[in-house]
């Protein structure tokens, strides 16, 4: 298992994480199982969102004599009443909740405590303007949740929590089908059926917010990575082909800022699928290959996904990293020192280009890759 830092809350944390809405399905018994082979292959970050009452109490008695070993995404705003799932700001049904989480999990803390499903605007203000924050803010003071985090499917408010100041991560929907899509506030959309035609490449929205985050240091974890299954089905994808597991986690960590994909687990030959993503190998992970010669939706020519398919290099420049760290300079008008700092660190600078082409011939996307190391050697000089 490899582990990467979660933005500037520190943790380092699993590729491969646990999202546990499907253990809502399972006895005890079978939630010790999943969490067991988890944690046996290395995964140590789980999502528990959910505020029905019997899974939290599983994942705690799951977990227990290993807490420390694990960090988890606990959200404040997610409540259970009369049998039922219901969000809310209200601060005293928050407290209860957020309490009967605690409890139920056997912790006296949540490493992350996400302000829960900011879709809308009116959501944004009702949740940051609000005796809700304060709440938030007294928990994060006494200890209760280490860091501050967002979960969100609407690129536009993850954007507007990146350039707060205020969220230290996000909890966002990636995967290539859902990046296609202009922002929206109706999550079915993005489940829909058919989308529209003329669709390709990144939504600029989206595409701005993942290196927004990059640029301001806040992490990303994933959720809807495999958007809901339909990704392994040709007949279901929007792209018209199939991609497995491997290729849809392949895509969220190649995207700027994401540390982390949180994929549900029916069973444990589904983590076994998942964690295969660690020894998989240049092949299996290739989603660029696929989509660029998808019959629908493929992604623009010229728009550099990062996704390594360029590979190897002869002068051995890491090209996707450089391609990364030039978008995220040429966003500004004056190159972040940060930005500047990551590119300088790198062993082997776009100024090394001997101009060769060779990965321009195995671009599926058509990206004019010596021009832009000429390019970006120069901006950096």
């Amino acid at each position: 298992m490899q582990y990467r830092r979660l933005g500037k809350t520190d943790l380092t944390v699993s590729e491969i994480g646990f999202g546990a809405e499907w253990l809502e399905r399972h006895n005890y018994e079978e939630c010790k199982a999943l969490i067991d082979r988890a944690d046996e292959l290395g995964i140590n970050i789980l999502d528990c969102w959910m505020s029905e009452p019997n899974v939290r109490s599983n994942i705690g008695k799951a977990l227990a004599g290993r807490r420390e070993r694990w960090y988890i995404q606990g959200h404040i705003g997610s409540a259970w009443q009369n049998g039922q799932y219901v969000r809310t700001r209200d601060t005293d049904m928050c407290r209860a909740a957020f309490e009967d989480l605690l409890t139920r999990l056997q912790t006296d803390y949540i490493d992350l405590g996400m302000i829960h499903f900011v879709d809308q605007e009116s959501d944004w203000e009702a949740a940051i303007n609000s005796p809700y924050m304060q709440y938030v803010n007294e928990l994060k003071k006494s200890g209760k949740i280490r860091h501050i985090g967002m979960s969100t499917h609407n690129p536009l408010m993850a954007k507007r929590a990146a350039e707060s100041g205020i969220v230290e991560m996000l909890l966002f929907s990636v995967n290539p089908a859902f990046d296609l899509l202009p922002p929206t506030d109706d999550i079915n959309s993005y489940f829909a059926e058919e989308y529209q035609e003329g669709l390709g490449g990144i939504d600029p929205d989206r595409a701005e917010l993942y290196k927004l985050c990059e640029q301001n240091d806040v992490g990303i974890t994933v959720m809807k990575g495999y958007a809901g299954g339909r990704l392994f089905d040709a007949e279901r994808s929007p792209f018209g082909v199939a991609l497995t597991p491997v290729q849809c986690i392949h895509y969220c960590l190649t995207r700027p800022a994401v540390a982390s994909v949180m994929a549900g687990y029916d069973t444990i030959e589904h983590i076994e699928q998942a964690v295969a993503y660690e020894t998989a190998s240049a092949e299996e992970k290739d989603y660029a290959g696929i989509l660029a010669k998808a019959p629908r939706h493929t992604f623009g020519q010229g728009e550099c996904t990062y996704c390594g398919h360029c590979k190897p290099c002869p002068a051995e420049i890491d090209i996707a990293m450089v391609n990364k760290y030039y978008d995220l300079a040429t966003m500004q008008t004056e190159i972040p020192a940060t930005v500047k700092a990551h590119y300088l660190a790198l062993e082997h600078k776009a100024d090394a280009c001997i101009g060769c082409k060779s990965c321009e011939e195995r671009c599926p996307f058509g990206v004019k890759i010596a021009e832009r190391m000429k390019n970006t050697a120069e901006l950096f000089r």
